[in-house]
């Protein structure tokens, strides 16, 4: 890339040597081409512009400049949701099939159902499923208390469809869906604010919005998919509070007779950042997360890590020289007190519909069994809540009892052993040789996509290891939240579905390994500046030859996807046909 004279300024501005200032060892090697690459100011490091399509990229399609510039500021939306209404149109299609109650929306769908009507989940009858699919407005909800083992929030939403669309597969499918759509649009989105491309932001949606496993579970009435929302929207937060908090410094840095933002030791590590908004959102959807599934705590955990380290390269940028010490002191106690109490508070809310009833199960307990004790100056309802919670994970950790899919953790991320949802054999089918054809929905991801990821991992553990790349950090932590935990845990029974939690953070690496095969692009810009400078020819062949491995990675991953539809939305095959989709033995 052509050096400018901003450019120029902003290699001066990092403490770095410019022009005839060169190390000498440099300027003997500039006889032989070489050419020193440009460093980035104080600023750009603080706040990174967005990278936009080059002139070049715009001549080539013989797209006039103004038309350009509009096209560049409608993208940063536009593109997303253009990605997300695609994704969308995936989902909802033919929502309601199979019209059947598949794996365990046994379970949620109909204690969402007495959820949204009563407040707490009630104790349902045996082979009651049938007559919910003839009939439901003939199914009474059962007034006894249901003994559940997950928190509400997962099953308030999906009340929340069925409460609209009827106590059907169409309505308690309905808000999972939208979800999984929205979380699309959330991926686009926060893509391009972690790569600082709309191009890679709009890639890892689309890499999203065709991953199998998201796809069967934004159909589904399972819990995992609403945890994975809530994560991803947590984690889009704290991205989000990231850049806020980077502004507020080097808004308060100085600025040198030369316009050039310098950093200050003293604005570093005494500045107050104030209130973070986007922080405290983040404390509430990781409130959400956990009360919708309980791994979520360790998601918050991982979360609250990050962002306290985020605060410290932050003011290690501007100029700290104690950076730990400066976070301990002025961020510390807030980050606390706006992620955790927060989370715990939201988790409390969540159970209001259980709490202001007196029906519930061991909502009495605390006046009856649990009489007596150390703590009985805590209100009844919450020494209640903790016996049921207690009893709660008790169940968790002594669930070890086998079943057909399940599955070891170390095996998810090549797909080892996914969980059939629904299959059902059809006689007399003329299309088979065999005469028989079925219908299946399989939770799986999309095979190429994950196995694509399996070398993204560790091109994202190389790049953070070894070349100190926040964002590689950022993503192995999301991967890491919502995988490593399950190792501790191998005894119990455990399924591939769960990692739907980490799928995102899996399509951003995927996405970063596809920026880094396109390699940088040959006129870079911000929002301000469009296309400074063309790249040389070699650079050019460089990002030809990336460009179309990139873009055949992405097609195949497309067409793997579209090859595997049938058996992620239970549409008919012929038996042949279906067995040609099973990859791998442990797949049937």
């Amino acid at each position: 890339m052509t050096s400018t004279a901003p450019e120029a300024r902003q290699g001066h501005d990092a403490g770095e040597h410019t022009g005839d200032q060169l190390p000498s060892w440099q300027q003997r090697l500039r006889r032989f081409g070489h050419s020193p690459r440009p460093e980035t100011g104080l600023r750009e490091r603080l706040d990174p512009p967005y990278t936009l399509p080059g002139r070049q990229f715009w001549d080539v399609l013989a797209v006039p400049p103004t038309v350009a510039n509009r096209l560049v500021r409608w993208s940063a939306w536009g593109g997303p949701l253009l990605v997300a209404l695609v994704a969308g149109v995936l989902r909802f299609w033919n929502l309601g099939s199979p019209k059947a109650v598949i794996f365990d929306e046994t379970y949620y769908a109909k204690d969402a159902w007495a959820l949204i009507n009563q407040g707490y989940e009630g104790s349902w009858p045996k082979d009651v499923d049938k007559l919910i699919l003839r009939d439901p407005s003939s199914v009474d909800i059962p007034v006894d208390p249901g003994y559940v083992v997950h928190p509400p929030v997962g099953k308030w939403i999906i009340g929340i469809g069925e409460q609209i669309f009827g106590f059907t597969p169409f309505g308690w499918r309905f808000m999972v869906a939208l979800l999984g759509t929205v979380s699309v649009l959330m991926l686009c989105r926060i893509g391009r604010r972690l790569f600082r491309s709309t191009f890679l932001g709009c890639l890892a949606g689309t890499l999203l919005a065709v991953d199998g496993l998201h796809f069967v579970m934004s159909r589904t009435a399972l819990l995992d998919l609403v945890l994975m929302f809530f994560v991803l929207a947590a984690f889009g937060c704290f991205l989000i509070d990231r850049d806020w908090a980077r502004r507020r410094l080097a808004a308060a840095l100085p600025v040198d007779e030369g316009g050039l933002l310098r950093p200050d030791v003293h604005v570093a590590e005494t500045l107050r950042l104030g209130l973070r908004p986007w922080r405290i959102a983040a404390g509430v959807m990781l409130g959400l997360a956990f009360a919708t599934k309980w791994n979520g705590l360790y998601i918050l955990a991982a979360f609250g890590v990050l962002a306290v380290l985020w605060d410290v390269g932050a003011r290690r940028t501007a100029g700290a020289r104690q950076p730990y010490r400066a976070v301990v002191l002025r961020d510390l106690l807030p980050a606390f007190v706006s992620t955790v109490p927060v989370a715990i508070g939201t988790y409390l809310v969540s159970w209001t519909g259980w709490i202001v009833t007196d029906k519930g199960y061991y909502r009495n307990w605390a006046a009856t069994e649990g009489k007596g004790g150390s703590f009985t100056w805590l209100p009844d309802w919450l020494r209640s809540l903790w016996h049921y919670e207690h009893q709660v994970y008790e169940f968790h950790i002594g669930l070890t009892s086998g079943h057909t899919y399940e599955s070891n953790p170390w095996s998810w991320i090549v797909l080892g052993r996914p969980v059939s949802y629904f299959y059902e054999e059809e006689a007399g089918c003329t299309a088979s040789a065999t005469g028989k054809c079925a219908r299946e929905v399989l939770a799986i991801g999309t095979p190429l996509l994950w196995w694509a990821g399996c070398v993204a991992l560790l091109y994202v553990l190389w790049r953070w290891f070894f070349r100190r790349d926040w964002r590689a950090g950022a993503i192995a932590c999301g991967v890491a939240a919502g995988w490593v935990p399950w190792f501790f845990y191998q005894e119990r029974t455990i399924f591939l579905f769960y990692a739907v939690v980490f799928v995102p953070f899996l399509c951003l690496a995927v996405t970063m390994l596809i920026g880094a095969l396109l390699g940088p692009p040959a006129g870079r810009g911000s929002e301000h500046e469009p296309g400074l400078s063309t790249g040389d020819p070699a650079g050019e062949r460089r990002r030809t030859v990336g460009a179309v491995a990139a873009g055949v990675l992405v097609l195949l991953i497309v067409w793997n996807f579209i090859y595997f539809w049938p058996i992620y939305t239970g549409t008919s095959l012929p038996e042949d046909a279906w067995r040609d989709r099973m990859w791998l033995d442990t797949w049937v």
